[in-house]
């Protein structure tokens, strides 16, 4: 199989196989009108398989999502055909807007217009908690 390189865009490696379908989603890029293309269960020398998203446009990329779905992703920002920086991706503090409370007594089911925001409670479970009412997500 042959995927051409990219002349300028973004490269999302390293993520988890069988997650790219999730980041395509959580990202919007069948929103985009540009080339990319999503490479699954690739060999990888760090981990047995992974999976690739190949963006043949420079666009800006949620970082927080990108954490939160998975945290050990690298992002190439391709310039010229080249690797012009390298990101690595961290656990989110903060999310906001990615998650919904699924408390029904939380204020955001009253007050909707209240932003979703969950804080890291818990780094090594990928714990997170609404901001609000306490309420675990995982």
């Amino acid at each position: 199989m042959t995927i051409d390189a990219i002349k300028n865009g973004i490269v999302i490696d390293h993520i988890k196989a069988g997650r790219a379908m999730e980041i395509y989603e959580a990202l919007g890029l069948a929103d985009l009108d540009c080339s990319v293309a999503i490479i699954k269960n690739v060999v990888s020398k760090k981990s047995a398989r992974k999976d690739i998203i190949k963006i043949d446009a420079d666009i800006p990329v949620n970082l927080a999502v990108l954490g939160y779905i998975d945290p050990d992703i690298t992002i190439n920002i391709i310039k010229d055909g080249r690797v012009a920086e390298k990101k690595h991706i961290e656990l989110p503090k903060k999310i906001y807007g990615i998650l919904r409370c699924k408390n029904p007594r939380c204020i955001t089911t009253v007050e909707q217009e209240l932003p979703q925001i969950f804080k890291l409670t818990d780094p090594e479970k990928r714990t997170y908690r609404c901001i609000y009412c306490e309420s675990k997500v995982k």
